[in-house]
Parts: C-alpha cells; structure tokens; sequence
C-alpha cells in the first residue's frame, strides 16, 4: 500500500511540475497575445519615433515572432533596472530589449541563443583628438568617463577603465549630452548606438572609437525552466536567419538609416 502511495504521489508531483512549466507557449496561445517587455531608448533595438510609437530591430523581430505564433503582439515598455523583475512576476513574457547575455543574470534568468554579437565601444570629446586614440588610453584618473546605470557598459567601464573617474546615467541619451556639454571626457556603451549617434550628432562634437573592447552576446530573456519556449525561440531564430528574414530586418535597421528620420 505504502508502494503504490508513493508511486501515485511521484505522479502527483510530475502532473504538477508539468503544468507549473506547460509555460509561456501555452500562456501565450491561450491568451492570443505575446507581450514582449522592453525599455525603448537603445537605439536601433528599441526607441520612440514622433508619434510615440515603438520602433527598431527588436520590434520587428517581436512582430514576426507573434506572426509565426499566429498571436497578437503587445509590447511593455519597462524601466531597464527592473526589467528582469517584471518578467519574473509575470508582467511580460519574455525580453526582447538588446540584452547581454550574462552569467550573473543567467542566474535568475534563462536565454535563449544569441541573436547578435556586439561590444562596448567609446565617444570621446572632440578635444581629445589624437590624444586618446584607444579604449585604453582613458584608463587615467585625469579622465571622466560614463555610461548607463545597470549595464554592461557600465560593469566594462568600471572594469576595464577603473583608474578613471566614473559618472552613471539614467539615460544613453542623457549621456552623450553630457559628453557633448564637456561635462565627461568620454562615454562608454554599446557600438550599434555609439555607431548611431556618432552618426547623429558626433561631427565637430566627438570622435568614435569604434572597436569593441569587449564581447557581448545580445539574447532574449525568458523564465528559467520553461525549455519548450527557449526550444521554439531557438527554432524561430535559426529559420528567420536561413530564410532571409532576419537580414531584412537587419539590413533596416543597421544599414539603411532611413528610419532615423521619423525620430528626428
């Protein structure tokens, strides 16, 4: 009797664990909407254009990511430092927002394969022309230095150019303006956005070292244990990158330009 109550109860638990981790897929079906959460300021990923619409290379992938789901898509536009606690208390159901795949948030978070590789570069003041040449070159405490508040640009900064001062921003725009009005020597983050507002503003104003000192790995996020949503992300991604459909959204986003018009 003992046996069998053990038996029917190892059961009970796999019935349990099987519905606790059904996960986000059936979540997603039933409910007909895929809401992907983001923070729309890093450009190309994710940003507002004039009609206050969210817009980039993210939103693209979101849009045909529900269209191969056959679902609706909603977009949750999230605050970055609490962007992983929201998809943790299910407010969303995975971040699409230019995340590093990193160890310490793949601790609480789980990731499905890198969709792009990319890497801290840095806009410095235009003063500094032919006087800081490399990354390395502002590892000095006669330098400021900056980036944004929570990123791996910032974790790079502190680490790789700790002898210099460090100022944190709440906002990638709030820091290239600081860089601009000559109150930091130089601001460290990701290439793709240093790439484009160099391009927007950096002429007369900034130089771009436009290397990448580091390697990051950008990925989506979802809740650890739910495998068959990473194994249909996983799916989704090496269709849309052997199918054409991923290089024309990159294209669009990192080539073209055109749409930098609908934010200006």
């Amino acid at each position: 009797m003992m046996k069998r109550t053990m038996i029917a109860l190892v059961l009970a638990m796999t019935l349990c664990a099987a519905t606790a981790f059904a996960g986000a897929l059936e979540e997603i079906q039933k409910r007909g909407t895929l809401r992907v959460g983001m923070e729309p300021g890093y450009m190309p990923f994710e940003l507002t254009n004039q009609k206050g619409e969210i817009i980039g290379f993210d939103v693209d992938m979101a849009k045909r990511m529900a269209k191969a789901m056959d679902v609706e898509l909603e977009l949750v536009s999230t605050a970055w430092d609490g962007i992983i606690p929201a998809l943790l208390t299910d407010k969303f159901d995975i971040i699409m927002s230019g995340m590093t795949l990193t160890q310490q948030r793949n601790m609480s978070i789980n990731f499905a394969e890198p969709y792009i590789i990319i890497g801290q570069t840095a806009l410095v003041a235009k003063k500094h022309e032919g006087t800081i040449t490399s990354y390395a070159d502002l590892n000095d405490p006669k330098y400021t230095i900056g980036s944004k508040l929570g990123t791996t640009g910032e974790q790079a900064a502190k680490r790789v150019l700790g002898n210099a001062n460090y100022i944190s921003y709440e906002t990638e725009q709030e820091g290239v303006l600081e860089l601009m009005n000559g109150k930091i020597d130089a601001f460290v983050y990701d290439l793709p956005y240093n790439a484009i507002a160099y391009g927007q503003r950096g002429e007369g104003n900034m130089i771009h070292l436009d290397t990448p000192f580091t390697y990051e790995p950008l990925a989506w996020a979802v809740r650890k244990g739910d495998h068959d949503f990473l194994n249909w992300l996983n799916n989704f991604l090496f269709q849309v990158k052997n199918d054409g459909t991923y290089e024309k959204i990159y294209d669009k986003w990192f080539v073209d330009g055109s749409w930098q018009k609908e934010i200006q």
